[in-house]
């Protein structure tokens, strides 16, 4: 019966759009907790505290909830329907990481994993939780062990199935079904993920120092970034896909289904002097639901500043001169240093 419910758990998981689904047991990622440790060690998770924070529960699921049998894991797509570098090459525009163009992930995916959750309930009983991204679980090693596909030298997860642009969700249930087999790295020799890092985030392949990352210094650090980072950064103002965007098992990519994925017009190459321009109640208007609204209008528009700086366009200066005045030390503070860099 166990085999017969999880292909139909499987094919409920399809019809509402998931492109990936696996099963391992809670106890599949015995490595996990040493390498969370040494990555933290090594202070490479940056301002990040809360990986620091509950490392039992991160690296064992079992301890996170003792009750749990089984872990489903889910994916689901939101490949562009563009490349997404190609607007690196437009310096008066900001370049948005493709999973923030439009409405935030997290609601949407958990919604989906709430209703696959209460069917698997009125079909065959037991108790579940459901994790998106935001409880200390983690997703990418346990995808890996329920076979949906394996960390790149990215870190990220990406299949042969559907390349690597897929949020990952976690499905905990008391419910013992049959273990998918963990899948294997087909990586090889490529490289293109480490050598396109604008910043050089990667010490090796497989290991990432987020304190280098453009996602994490975009998104997660408070304060000024470093000097020397700040030209990495270029026109990206919230996250980079650069090490997703060039991976050749993207030629796989499954099309997003979600419609709230899709990228709205207005959120694909914004112009720097308009985003420049917000104000708080300006920012919270413009990306109310969007997963940008939680950095808050100041780490916004200090990104704004340093991509201005990069801009090297001499139209954008009056635009933030006028910010070098503002009332974040940090804001004025990344504003004057972009005057300085247009001629």
């Amino acid at each position: 019966m166990s085999a017969e419910l999880k292909a139909e758990l499987k094919t409920e998981a399809e019809t509402l759009g998931l492109v990936g689904f696996g099963v391992c047991r809670p106890d599949a990622i015995p490595d996990a907790p040493a390498q969370l440790a040494a990555f933290v060690a090594a202070r490479r998770h940056g301002q990040m505290a809360w990986l620091a924070e509950r490392m039992i529960w991160r690296g064992s699921p079992e301890a996170l909830w003792p009750e749990a049998r089984s872990v489903v894991m889910l994916a689901e797509s939101y490949a562009p329907e563009h490349n997404p570098l190609e607007v690196l090459d437009c310096r008066d525009r900001a370049a948005i990481s493709v999973y923030a163009q439009n409405r935030d992930y997290h609601d949407v995916l958990k919604k989906k994993l709430k209703r696959l959750g209460r069917w698997l309930i009125h079909k065959a009983g037991g108790e579940i939780k459901v994790f998106v991204d935001t409880a200390p679980v983690m997703e990418k090693p346990l995808a890996q062990a329920a076979g949906l596909g394996w960390q790149g030298k990215h870190t990220n997860l990406l299949g042969r199935d559907f390349g690597n642009w897929v949020f990952l969700g976690a499905l905990f249930t008391t419910l013992d079904l049959p273990a998918d087999a963990p899948a294997v790295d087909h990586c090889g020799s490529c490289r293109s993920c480490l050598d396109v890092c604008p910043t050089d985030a990667f010490p090796a392949p497989y290991q990432l120092d987020a304190r280098r990352c453009i996602s994490y210094l975009t998104i997660e650090h408070k304060g000024p970034i470093d000097d020397e980072l700040r030209a990495g950064l270029g026109n990206r103002i919230y996250g980079c896909d650069d090490c997703l965007a060039v991976c050749p098992w993207n030629k796989f990519a499954v099309e997003a289904r979600e419609v709230k994925y899709h990228a709205r017009d207005e959120l694909s190459a914004p112009k720097l002097a308009e985003l420049a321009a917000l104000d708080d109640g300006g920012f919270r208007q413009k990306f109310s639901g969007s997963p940008i609204k939680r950095i808050g209008r100041n780490r916004f528009v200090r990104n704004v500043c340093y991509a201005i700086g990069n801009s090297h366009d001499q139209a954008l200066r009056p635009v933030v001169s006028a910010l070098t005045a503002d009332e974040d030390p940090v804001v004025a503070d990344a504003a004057r240093w972009a005057v300085a860099q247009l001629p």
